[in-house]
């Protein structure tokens, strides 16, 4: 790979999360799917919101978080996205900065405000994801910080953002300048319903552009259209340099080439929350 000044830089939806423990009831209630990930309109998520009590403010979004992981590893972490000049995009920058992480987007001002994910955990452990993107729905090309791509060792892109035109730009875009600079590429699928809407352009996307790729089991099986786990790693093996596939409590698989490596599951007594 080429000279970096950065081992990891994110590219995602920056998202506030607001996390709240609840009931089964209030998942059925509100018609949600328990565990997928919902995209919201402001007027739902405002409805949600009013209805929880004693819920958590966090800075989230599946990139942020994985390179608020890589940065407390003690790896040299970037991040690129779209925030509103508001309380909760003050918020986010703030904690990124805090984590010592580089983020310089620059803010939405008078549009959308920056994004929510209502973080609803049922007692089982279970977390349902209702999403408001907001301003993130206007991240573009323009907002890819060329020097930063480049000089990063991996760029780490989510799924998710393939919802939106501008932002799937904005991806590709990435991708070739960090191929272009000799620099890899990382993709995690995010989520399986997110798979099964852009299931066909995924699958050449890993194949075109993508070095390593993370997923779980759920995710990897729908990309697959398969029952089966291993049917699916064997599908998924030479499509990428890499692939890491999770499994909950069995673990992680590792394929690179023709070499598997597996990784066991730390055991614990109670899962709390699988956010």
């Amino acid at each position: 790979m080429g000279s970096a000044r950065f081992d990891v830089t994110g590219i995602g939806n920056a998202i506030v999360d607001i996390l709240a423990q609840t009931d089964e009831a209030f998942i059925e209630r509100h018609g949600l799917v328990k565990g997928a990930m919902k995209l919201i309109d402001r007027d739902q998520a405002d409805r949600l919101s009013g209805e929880l009590t004693n819920a958590l403010m966090a800075s989230g979004g599946s990139a942020a978080n994985t390179i608020a992981g890589t940065q407390a590893l003690g790896a040299r972490s970037a991040y690129v996205g779209k925030i509103a000049d508001d309380h909760f995009g003050h918020a986010f920058r703030h904690d990124l900065a805090k984590a010592g992480i580089h983020f310089e987007t620059v803010p939405l001002e008078g549009k959308a405000p920056t994004a929510r994910c209502i973080v609803l955990v049922t007692p089982d452990a279970q977390r349902t994801l209702n999403t408001y993107l907001g301003a993130c729905s206007e991240l573009t090309p323009l907002d890819v910080d060329k020097e930063v791509i480049s000089a990063s060792r991996i760029t780490y892109l989510e799924g998710y953002l393939w919802d939106r035109p501008h932002a799937k730009e904005a991806f590709l875009y990435a991708a070739d300048i960090a191929h272009q600079a000799g620099q890899k590429v990382a993709l995690s699928l995010s989520d399986a319903f997110c798979v099964d809407r852009h299931r066909r352009e995924f699958r050449e996307l890993v194949k075109d552009h993508v070095d390593i790729l993370f997923a779980n089991e759920t995710e990897i099986l729908s990309l697959h259209q398969c029952a089966d786990f291993e049917t699916a790693a064997r599908e998924t093996r030479g499509m990428c340099e890499v692939a890491a596939l999770t499994r909950s409590e069995k673990g992680a698989v590792l394929l690179r080439g023709s070499e598997t490596f597996l990784v066991p599951a730390e055991r614990v007594e109670r899962v709390v929350d699988t956010t």
